[in-house]
């Protein structure tokens, strides 16, 4: 079974910035698609960024310009970067991945939490 640990979560103050880690069990360079959602109290999860196969990005326009994903293959592991944080950016942080292994599997990590708050 596939595993996803995520880990960097923490409170951190408005304006700030943190990096959120996700170390994944198989590689990431060959899945269809990795990337980071969030869930915020008494709302659903929600795709925060994600990057697919090919190499290119999406980000939710909420994050836009202050988010950055991006991953290391040698080291299958993915990031987070957060800059200038908002009290809203308040949530659980899920790391995801969708691979092919004869059909499509999708893997969750435990998610770790992130609290913006002066």
């Amino acid at each position: 079974q596939v595993q996803l640990v995520e880990s960097g979560g923490g409170l951190v103050q408005p304006g700030g910035s943190l990096r959120l880690s996700c170390a994944a069990s198989r590689s990431i360079f060959s899945c269809n698609t990795i990337g980071w959602y969030r869930q915020a109290p008494g709302k659903e999860r929600e795709l925060v960024a994600t990057i697919i196969r090919s190499g290119r990005t999406n980000y939710a326009d909420s994050v836009k310009g202050r988010f950055t994903i991006s991953r290391d293959n040698a080291k299958n592991t993915l990031y987070l970067q957060m800059n200038s944080l908002k009290p809203e950016d308040t949530a659980v942080y899920y790391c995801y991945m969708k691979y092919f292994d004869g059909r499509f599997v999708e893997v969750w990590g435990q998610g770790t939490l992130l609290t913006v708050s002066s």
